[in-house]
Parts: C-alpha cells; structure tokens; sequence
C-alpha cells in the first residue's frame, strides 16, 4: 500500500506543500476555504505526517509530555487517553512522564526529561499541577504548560478545571433529597487541592440543609482502592452507622462498596454508596456507583488543543487559554432512599 505523502494532499487539494504543511501545523496566514479543504482531504487520504520529518524542517519536535504522579490510576487512565487521541488529531506525539515526589532527586529526573526530550509543551495533571518547584522548572526550562484542575487558575499559564466544590455540593443535595441525613464523608490526600474543594461543597450542602457533620465519619483517604476498603471497616464500626457514603473518588467508593458487601451490609437498601470521577471501575462494580462524572479525557483533549494553538505560544497568559468545564452527575444503582 502506497504511502500518502503531504505532495499526495497539495495536488489532491489544489495547493502547494507549504500550504499543507502550515494548516497541519496550525499556522495563521491560511484562508478559512483553503484551511477547510486541506483538512477534509488529510481526512480522506487518511495522511499521517512525519514527526521526524517535520521536527527537522522547524524549531519544533512535535511532542507533548503529560506529567502525572500516579499513571496507573483509573484518573490517570482517561487523562492519557484524552491526550492522545487528541495528540493524534493535531499530528503531535504524547510522552507520559511520571513524577514521584517522595523519591530523592525527582527534580533532577524532570530536569533531565526536559532537556532530553525537547517538548513543545507540558500537561501537567493534579496534584503536581500545584507544585511551586515544579513549575519553577518547567519555567527555568522555557517548556511552556498547561494545568489540569490546579487548586486557583493561574495568572501566567493555561488550565483546565471543572468546580468540584459545586459538584460535591450537588451529590450531597441527592443524598439528603433521598432522606440520607448520616452521611459519611471519605476525603482525598491534603496533598490534593480538588479533595479539598469537595469536602468544602460537602460541607456546605450539609450547612444549608441545617445539619451538622459527624467529624468522627469524616475520615482521610488517598484515594486508593486500598484506602476505601480500610475505611469503610471503620465507618461501618460506628457506633452509630452511616446511611450513605459519599467517597472523594471512584477508588475509595469501590473499596467501601466492597467492604458493605464483605460484611453483608447491602446496597443500596441499608447503605448508598457514591464516588466522584465517572471512572471506568465505577460502571465495572455491582451495583454500578452512583457518581461525578469529571470531563477527564476532554480537559486532557482541552489542554492538548491549547498547547499547540499559536496564539498560546505568542501569549500563554491570555486569559482565552484557562477553561472550565462542566460536571454531570450520574445516578446508578448504588444509592437509594434512606
């Protein structure tokens, strides 16, 4: 099979190499019908540019990195894969770079990354996206980021969030409008800034509803399957029991699903269980989990869209570049009335 080359699409779309290779590559000085055409024949000749080719012809290598510090979650999961099917479509290459803070040197690591690799751009998902000596290298390396979910927008880079602390208001409304008035609250790591946001929307749902929240069925998770499981155990040794738990993610409400059903506790008739993130282990558990769905694969798409926009290499302060996006809540088997 022949393989397309960009003289292929110039001579299919009735313009000349330069032309194609500046609508692939995002550049102004292209008008609209000429943008419009080049694309739909990309699209039917199915071409895929050379990134080698085309990091040799200009001062850029075409490569995104995604820094995450735990890229074997099931957040992680949908942020790379929102990543790279949008790297795909705008004819990048994504790197996934891990960052373990807790190991000795892990600044020396990044440095390294980003001397080697010679990205375009950086993607840079939460917790570390609130890291001030984080940052301060990717600025000292001139590798221009975008933030997924930092805990305030910034004022010199772009981002992407959703409103966590509405949303947890919001799952906190449902359980109290199904007549959950003992609700059990299993936090994220402080570490987390969007823990924080949604223990506060929590909180506030509580407020409004003029109840008081039990601090001792507030425990602190990391949001780990594991930390779900363990304290669920505990939750469920109250002396007096929550009607429903309300997990800070998917992880957590899978593990104190299983815990429920470990001791026969069953859900949702003698206790509703919901988590936060729309993961896939939410819609793989019995019964599914009610739960936040967080645009996670399309803020990952959203950033990928904004590091390659040539505007955002001309001004990455502009406010145009820091979005957020909406939440859904979705309703499963996993709670019920009180």
């Amino acid at each position: 099979m022949k393989t397309v080359t960009i003289k292929d699409v110039a001579a299919r779309a009735g313009v000349s190499p330069k032309t194609v290779s500046r609508v692939i590559n995002g550049e102004d000085h292209v008008r609209p019908e000429i943008r419009e055409t080049v694309q739909r024949v990309v699209a039917e000749l199915n071409y895929r540019p050379n990134a080698f080719a085309r990091s040799l012809s200009s001062s850029r290598s075409y490569l995104l990195g995604l820094f995450i510090d735990d890229p074997v979650s099931g957040y992680a999961a949908e942020v790379q894969h929102g990543a790279l099917l949008q790297c795909r479509e705008r004819s990048y290459h994504l790197v996934v770079e891990p960052v373990d803070r807790q190991r000795a040197g892990w600044q020396d690591h990044v440095r390294a990354s980003l001397s080697g690799l010679r990205l375009d751009g950086a993607i840079l998902a939460p917790p570390i996206c609130d890291d001030a000596e984080l940052l301060g290298i990717f600025a000292d390396a001139g590798v221009p980021y975008v933030l997924i979910g930092p805990s305030y927008p910034p004022r010199d880079s772009g981002a992407v969030w959703m409103d966590d602390r509405a949303a947890a208001g919001e799952m906190t409304e449902y359980l109290l409008s199904l007549g959950h008035r003992r609700i059990a609250f299993i936090q994220g790591p402080e570490s987390h800034s969007a823990s924080a946001r949604r223990e506060e929307g929590y909180r506030a749902a509580m407020k409004a509803a003029g109840l008081a929240v039990n601090e001792d069925a507030m425990l602190r998770g990391d949001f780990s399957f594991r930390s779900g499981l363990e304290l669920g155990e505990l939750l469920l040794d109250l002396p007096e029991t929550p009607t429903a738990i309300f997990a800070c993610n998917d992880d957590m409400a899978l593990g104190a699903l299983i815990t429920a059903m470990k001791r026969g506790v069953a859900v949702p008739d003698a206790l509703s269980i919901c988590g936060f993130d729309d993961v896939a282990s939410s819609r793989a558990a019995w019964p599914q989990i009610t739960t936040i769905r967080q645009p996670n694969a399309e803020m990952a798409a959203a950033a990928v869209d904004i590091l390659v926009d040539p505007a955002f290499r001309k001004d990455c302060a502009d406010p145009a570049f820091r979005l957020m996006l909406a939440h859904a809540m979705i309703l499963r088997g996993s709670t019920g009335p009180a």
